[in-house]
Parts: structure tokens; sequence; C-alpha cells
């Protein structure tokens, strides 16, 4: 189809069916997506990606060898973010994993890191099958986007179920993931910087079960990245 044909076409769809603002349900401008320009400032951004010693390295700290880490906002209950993981997890809402992850992209080009290869965190299988995606790999995609650096969307699987981590202490969640992870092909792994990428952190028991299987691999390199951190 002529691009020019294309863009008209759009811009009609636009008028008769306006895509809506994940926030506050308005319509969205044509160069806007998933959130209006307004609700996209009121995300409670950290900055931590041009923070050394933030909070998402100090809650993994000691815990394994990592040479980055960041989280893109703030996650608690009621909050923006965490209604667009909730679309995203649970609604069938792809494009907001993408949207997050570009956002997270931009955050983590802006500091510097150059990583090899993005890692998302995998579900497991059945849980993947029955929830259709996963949305780690979305929002890995979306930082692809960005960086335009490899998504290893199966350089490691998830070899068995665990449960839901909501309302587990901290050693219950890492008695529950212990593990749960396998690295599938490491030749792919080999003497790379692995960004790591989660939806949200809240104890990093996840992180830490995943990350122990990747630095399994010879002369690996560990950054990582999540869209919330638990606060």
């Amino acid at each position: 189809m002529n691009p020019t044909v294309h863009n008209i076409l759009h811009s009609v769809a636009h008028i008769f069916y306006p895509k809506l603002c994940e926030g506050c349900n308005k319509p969205l401008l044509m160069q806007e997506y998933v959130l209006c320009i307004g609700c996209e400032s009121c995300l409670s951004y950290t900055h931590y990606h041009v923070v050394k010693n933030n909070e998402t390295t100090l809650r993994i700290a000691g815990r394994f060898p990592f040479s980055y880490a960041t989280s893109l906002a703030y996650f608690n209950e009621e909050t923006l973010l965490q209604h667009l993981l909730h679309r995203l997890k649970y609604k069938n809402r792809k494009n907001i994993g993408s949207y997050l992850g570009k956002l997270l992209g931009k955050a983590i080009h802006t500091s510097g890191w150059k990583p090899d290869v993005i890692v998302p965190v995998p579900l497991y299988k059945k849980k993947e099958q029955k929830r259709g995606y996963n949305q780690s790999q979305l929002i890995a995609e979306g930082i692809h986007e960005i960086l335009q650096i490899p998504v290893l969307k199966n350089a490691v699987t998830r070899v068995r179920p665990t449960e839901t981590q909501t309302d587990k202490s901290r050693l219950q969640r890492v008695e529950n993931v212990k593990d749960a992870f396998k690295i599938i092909d490491k030749k792919d792994l080999e003497a790379r910087h692995v960004l790591l990428i989660d939806d949200v952190l809240t104890t990093g028991a996840t992180i830490e079960a995943c990350a122990d299987a990747l630095l399994s691999v010879k002369n690996v390199k560990l950054s990582i990245a999540t869209i919330g951190i638990a606060v």
C-alpha cells in the first residue's frame, strides 16, 4: 500500500476509533502510545540508571556478581505502574510490555551501559502457554527496539513450576525459585555481557535464581534491569 494512503487511512481510523490512554482513558494523540504525555510524566521514575549505588543495586548486592542494576519506576499498590503491569500480565495488553520496554531502553541508552544480549526471565512453559506470552520477553523486545541488541528468549528455561511469590517471606521466595532455571545453549552466552530483564523487583529472589544459572556460563558478565521496584 502507498505510504501516503496508509497514513490517511490510519488518520481516519484514529478519528472514528481513537485509542485511549491507559492512565486517564482520554483519546491519545497520533504521536502518543499507551499513555498520553501527561500520564507518562506521572510515572514515578527512579532515575536509577544515573545513580551508581541505587536501591536496585543495594537490594541484590552481595548475592551474586553483577556490573549494573536499575529499575525504571517505583511500584506499589494503586499506582499507575501497578495498573499498567496488571493490564500487561492479566488483560492481554501486550503493547504495554513493548511500551514500558522502550522507556527502560531509553534510560539504559543514556546510562552508557553496553550489554551484548538481552535475556528475559522465563516463565514456566505451561504458564506461558496459558497466558499466551511472557511479559518479560515483551519488555525485552521493547528494549531491543531502542538498544538494537539481540534478545535471547530461549537462552534460559524455567524447569519446574513455581508458586506465586506474593505474600511469601524473603526466605520462602528464595526456596520457591531455587534451582528453577537452567541454561539451554551456553555458546550464545559465553563471554557476553548479559542484560537480565524482569518486570518487578521485590526481594530479588527470582532475579538471583536466574542469575545463578547464567553465571554458570564461562566469562559471563551480568547486568540487571526491571520495570518496577517494589517499595
